[in-house]
């Protein structure tokens, strides 16, 4: 309450300032209009006639601000006294919890105690029979000493006088009497102590109940403590269970989308690898072809050089020259019709090719490294020669051993 008579005290501190900052903005206009209007030539315009509504709209607004802040102290109020009334029901549940606790306890000595009564009613119950069936035998052995003594016997016997029967009678009653008096006593003594046995027993009963009943309501508190810290661990169990389902989703999907790129790169990683070992293949290939190419190339440099040391003809004279040509003209390592060079022939030669249909070394009419018949060979002629032409045009023959041989006809002889 003193927290929000301070807040609405403060609040209308606000709305007097508030008013003061008005008036003084409305007196500053005021002069303004009064300092520019005759620069102006204007006749300053005369709001007197709003003033009152003004006036109005003013107390209007402090009149709601007030109910406003009125109707705000009565709802916190009300959620105060609906705090103090939920403190006080939950108290009231508590005792009566309490209550009903002890009820119960209570109840279990309340049966404890009717047994405990049961059972001493019991023992009365045989003590009294026990008293009336002696209380029987006495009255019968008096009744049969009565009749003894009221009969008439008339003994007359010379002995010594005999025992008075009647004092005897007397000694044994007042003998019975005193036991059953003593049995009383020691019955009434007995139920006594039991009694007060019984009731200091259920003192000290009721101070454990005490003990125990405020030992059950800081266990039934605790118990609440814990059942409210249960179901907080239980809605935090759930979430996480919640998001532990949603995390193992996520990542399956993205464990089959890992898979799939892995499998797609796998297979282009076999083709890739199928290719490369194509490659290397071809590769092998054109490097075994390449190194019997150069052992070619340096078998024809260790010719050429030999051919050129011993001066039997030129390095590619002739009609025409050029590093392989048709039946015109071609050149290269041919030499021209009179003089001789590397493998001569009556028209042209070269390093492969002729006039009709010449593959290889050679051609039918003129000679390079070897010449055929008609179509030319490769390095040899069916006899298995090295670089020798044919029998038909000028060129070198080889023997079966593949050497250098002579011409048949036209070519010059090494």
């Amino acid at each position: 309450m003193q927290n929000l008579n301070d807040r609405l005290a403060s609040y209308l501190d606000k709305v007097r300032a508030l008013e003061e900052s008005n008036y003084e903005l409305e007196v500053k206009i005021k002069e303004w209009y009064e300092k520019h209007g005759n620069s102006s030539q204007r006749e300053p315009r005369d709001y007197s006639k709003y003033y009152q509504t003004i006036e109005d709209l003013k107390n209007q607004i402090l009149n709601l601000t007030t109910d406003n802040a009125n109707i705000l102290i009565q709802v916190d109020n009300a959620r105060l006294a609906a705090d103090d009334f939920r403190m006080k029901y939950e108290n009231e549940v508590t005792l009566r919890q309490s209550v009903e606790a002890d009820i119960n306890g209570l109840r279990r000595v309340l049966d404890e105690l009717t047994l405990t009564k049961t059972d001493l009613e019991m023992q009365i119950e045989s003590l009294t029979e026990e008293l009336a069936y002696l209380k029987k035998n006495h009255e019968e052995e008096m009744r049969d000493l009565q009749n003894v003594s009221t009969g008439d016997v008339n003994v007359e016997m010379n002995a010594a006088p005999g025992v008075d029967l009647t004092e005897l009678l007397n000694n044994m009653r007042s003998q019975y009497e005193q036991l059953a008096e003593k049995n009383r006593r020691d019955a009434e003594a007995w139920f006594n102590e039991k009694s007060k046995e019984l009731t200091t027993e259920i003192n000290s009963n009721l101070e454990q109940v005490s003990s125990h009943k405020s030992e059950i309501t800081e266990l039934r508190r605790t118990i609440q403590g814990l059942e409210i810290e249960l179901q907080s661990q239980l809605a935090l169990k759930q979430s996480l269970e919640a998001s532990l389902a949603e995390t193992e989703g996520r990542y399956c999907v993205q464990l089959s989308q890992i898979q799939s790129q892995i499998s797609a790169l796998e297979e282009q990683l076999q083709q890739i690898r199928a290719e490369t070992e194509c490659q290397n293949a071809e590769y092998q290939q054109l490097l075994d072809i390449k190194i019997r190419l150069e052992n070619e190339i340096q078998t024809y440099r260790s010719l050429l050089e030999g051919e050129g040391s011993s001066g039997g003809g030129s390095y590619g004279g002739g009609r025409s020259g050029g590093y392989g040509g048709s039946s015109g003209g071609g050149g290269g390592y041919s030499g021209g019709s009179s003089s001789g060079g590397y493998g001569g022939g009556s028209s042209s030669g070269g390093y492969g090719g002729g006039s009709s249909s010449g593959g290889g070394h050679g051609s039918s009419s003129g000679g390079g490294y070897g010449g055929g018949s008609s179509s030319g060979g490769g390095h040899g002629s069916s006899s298995g020669g090295g670089y020798g032409g044919g029998t038909s045009s000028g060129g070198h023959k080889s023997t079966t051993s593949g050497s250098v041989g002579e011409s048949s006809s036209k070519g010059p002889r090494y």
